[in-house]
């Protein structure tokens, strides 16, 4: 079963903004970019702690670039799988100055070529830099999205296909940051507060409550 669109994107604009600053810090692309790859397995909010002093410390690409990896996993390291994340940050950091000459690009076959970038932080960048229409395929959206019936697949790239197929494109910057909102405050991983969910009538996982 599956819920209706329509009326999912009715609600969601009735009850979440659709224009909502990025949950990321960021003055510019690149430090968006940074945020992104550093929000894996990591919350915004603890990513927002960590940028407010690292793009400080590191203002620019080539500053990324340059930086050493030992310090720079000291610096990152609250945000988790630091050795990774500061080896990724520093090859793009590189790439980007020394491809793109310091701009972060705007087409995702560019950008998923990027160290440390798969296709949700090129669309992160896309939607909140570029405004391209984009399907970020996120834990909230993800989860979200299946239990209203909108996917049954668990992979993300098939995901934000499916969904690029099922809303309308002018919908899906906004979808985006709404689902995200609504999985936040209602629609929790572990013990979702249906009981206040304005989605009560329309939602296919509600209605299986008490048989699964």
């Amino acid at each position: 079963m599956k819920a209706n669109v329509g009326e999912i994107l009715k609600i969601l604009n009735l009850h979440y903004p659709k224009d909502v600053p990025c949950f990321l810090n960021h003055s510019n692309p690149f430090e968006l970019l940074v945020a992104t790859i550093l929000s894996a397995q990591c919350t915004d909010e603890r990513v927002n702690i960590i940028t407010a002093t690292l793009f400080r410390k590191y203002p620019c690409a080539e500053s990324f670039a340059s930086a050493s990896a030992a310090e720079l996993e000291m610096d990152i390291k609250s945000a988790g799988f630091y050795k990774n994340k500061a080896k990724n940050i520093i090859a793009t950091a590189a790439t980007i100055v020394d491809k793109y000459d310091g701009q972060v690009p705007s087409e995702i076959e560019d950008l998923v070529q990027l160290a440390g970038v798969g296709r949700k932080t090129a669309n992160v960048i896309r939607g909140n830099i570029y405004h391209i229409p984009s399907i970020v395929v996120d834990t909230h959206v993800k989860r979200i999205s299946t239990r209203w019936g909108f996917t049954e697949s668990a992979d993300p790239t098939k995901i934000e296909y499916e969904l690029m197929e099922l809303l309308p494109e002018e919908e899906w910057i906004s979808y985006n940051i709404q689902v995200i909102m609504h999985g936040r405050a209602i629609c929790t991983a572990r013990n979702p507060r249906c009981s206040q969910c304005m989605f009560l009538e329309q939602c296919p996982y509600e209605l299986k409550q008490g048989i699964e």
